[in-house]
């Protein structure tokens, strides 16, 4: 019984990452059900040769999420318009984790920010694992290695490489407080309709994507420059009268979410440089929802 409990009290630490690899819930959900299924399939020999269960559970994690990783850029092929990944409420537990969190490293509630996400889905499956493992959870390269079955070195490199465009991602992004200005006036002019007041807070190349997966209503390529965009966005209340508007509290800072009779309609994430919103991530898959509720 006390080893069960140790096992499972790895679930969550493993559901964080597995969600920091994958992208959403559902998939890190799948992801360390099948890691504890191969667990259980083993022989008890077997399993007593494992000194360090949890270091185990890590590294199958962590193999699962690179073979998952690796198909879905096909998946996604037959996606219904632009794949984003999913928010979670910086509430989530997925946020946190047990695991200490030097000052070297990527934080784990940063990591789990949309503007991060979106980088991490620019990189090949093993950088993002390899960085995701070491930068987040501070997982030593030779036991990366036999994860991603490359070399320590190999595995370096591919975390260096994740971790340049970490960086530059994170050098040119607002700071909280000036991110939440933006988000405020953002909220007062589209609820004003102010078209000059909204135009004057994008980007003159903004972008915003919208993630409706089939299930909902969403713009089914990406919507680019300040003008088009300001009109595809106050043209929004017309197609859903009944939605309302608030700010909520994201890992990038304030977001705004949308309801309807009191359930999560869709959440706006802003991207944020210097005082312009450079991109808007629009989530309306309502499985992609499921923590807002």
């Amino acid at each position: 019984m006390e080893e069960i409990d140790a096992l499972e009290a790895e679930r969550r630490n493993l559901l964080a990452l597995a969600y920091r690899m994958l992208g959403t819930v559902a998939d890190a959900e799948d992801a360390v059900q099948e890691t504890y299924v191969r667990w259980y399939r083993l022989s008890d020999d077997a399993r007593a040769e494992i000194l360090n269960p949890a270091a185990w559970l890590t590294r199958v994690a962590g193999r699962i999420c690179l073979d998952v990783l690796g198909s879905a850029r096909k998946r996604r092929e037959s996606y219904v318009g632009p794949w984003l990944p999913e928010p979670v409420p910086h509430s989530s537990p997925l946020v946190a984790s047990a695991h200490l969190d030097p000052l070297d490293r990527v934080t784990l509630d940063e990591s789990v920010s949309m503007a991060l996400l979106v980088v991490l889905e620019s990189l090949t499956p093993a950088e993002r694992v390899s960085f995701v493992l070491h930068d987040v959870f501070g997982v030593p390269f030779a036991e990366i290695a036999e994860t991603v079955g490359r070399s320590q070195d190999a595995v370096r490199q591919l975390a260096s490489q994740a971790r340049r465009r970490v960086r530059e991602r994170r050098a040119g992004l607002a700071s909280k407080q000036q991110h939440d200005a933006v988000a405020r006036a953002f909220l007062a002019a589209s609820t004003t309709g102010d078209l000059d007041q909204l135009v004057a807070l994008l980007d003159p190349d903004v972008v915003l994507r919208s993630d409706g997966g089939g299930k909902m209503s969403a713009a089914l390529r990406p919507v680019f420059g300040a003008d088009r965009v300001s009109r595809f966005l106050l043209g929004l209340p017309r197609l859903n009268p009944h939605a309302v508007l608030t700010t909520t509290a994201t890992t990038d800072g304030i977001a705004l979410l949308s309801t309807r009779e009191g359930r999560a309609d869709s959440l706006f994430s802003l991207i944020v440089e210097g005082d312009r919103i450079t991109e808007i991530l629009v989530v309306r898959n309502p499985d992609k929802l499921t923590q807002w509720h």
